[in-house]
C-alpha cells in the first residue's frame, strides 16, 4: 500500500477549481448534502423512538431481570433469570404470596426481590433469626410487609420495618434460566407464612 501526501495548497485548488464547474456541481453537492443528512436525521430520529418505546415498555410492561443473592433461596437462586411485570403495581394488583422487585428502603440504589407477605392492615408475627423475640407488627396503609424465602439469610422487613407501596417496581412470575426450573415460580417453603401467624 502506498500513501500519497498531498499538500494544503494542492487541496485549495481542487476545492477553487470545483466551485468553476458551474451550477450543476452545487446543485449536485447539496443535494448529496441533504441526502446524507436526511439520512442522519431520520436514524437520528427512529433510535430516539425505539429508545422511547424501550423505555416505556420496561417501565410500564414489565422485562427480563437477573437476581442475585441468597435471600430467596430455593425458589430463585443466585444468578437465575425471571420475567417481572410491571402492570400489577400500576392498577395495585400485588397480593400475598406474590414475588416482587422493589427499590430497598435501606439503599435506594439497590433493588430487593422478596415475597409479600402482608399488605395493608394484616397483622404479621415477625421472629428474629435468634427466635428468641417474637412480635406483632401491623401493616399500614399504602405499605407491604416483604421477606426473603430464605429466612435464616435474608435482611428484610424483619429489619427495615414495612415497605411503602410505591417502592414496588414490579411482580416477578416466570423463571427463563436455568432451563431445568423454567416455568412458573413456586408457592414460598415457608408455607406456614402468612399474616398472624
Amino acid at each position: 500500500m502506498s500513501v500519497i501526501w498531498i499538500r494544503a495548497e494542492e487541496v485549495k485548488h481542487l476545492f477553487m477549481s470545483l466551485g468553476h464547474l458551474g451550477p450543476w456541481w452545487q446543485s449536485l453537492h447539496r443535494t448529496m448534502l441533504r441526502g446524507i443528512l436526511g439520512k442522519t436525521f431520520r436514524l437520528v430520529g427512529y433510535t430516539i423512538q425505539y429508545a422511547c418505546i424501550a423505555h416505556c415498555t420496561f417501565e410500564y410492561v414489565g422485562g427480563v431481570v437477573m437476581c442475585s443473592g441468597p435471600s430467596m433461596e430455593p425458589t430463585i437462586q443466585n444468578s437465575d433469570i425471571v420475567c417481572a411485570e410491571n402492570l400489577s403495581r400500576h392498577f395495585y394488583g400485588i397480593q400475598r404470596g406474590d414475588i416482587v422487585i422493589a427499590k430497598s428502603p435501606s439503599d435506594p440504589k439497590s433493588n430487593i426481590c422478596k415475597r409479600v407477605i402482608g399488605l395493608e392492615g394484616d397483622k404479621i408475627l415477625t421472629s428474629h433469626p435468634s427466635d428468641f423475640f417474637k412480635s406483632h407488627n401491623y401493616v399500614p396503609t399504602g405499605h407491604v410487609w416483604l421477606e426473603g424465602d430464605n429466612l435464616q439469610n435474608s435482611t428484610d422487613s424483619r429489619y427495615y420495618g414495612p415497605v411503602p407501596y410505591g417502592l414496588i417496581r414490579g411482580r416477578i412470575f416466570f423463571k427463563i434460566w436455568p432451563l431445568s426450573d423454567f416455568g412458573f415460580l413456586r408457592d414460598s417453603p415457608n408455607g406456614h407464612r402468612s399474616p398472624g401467624d
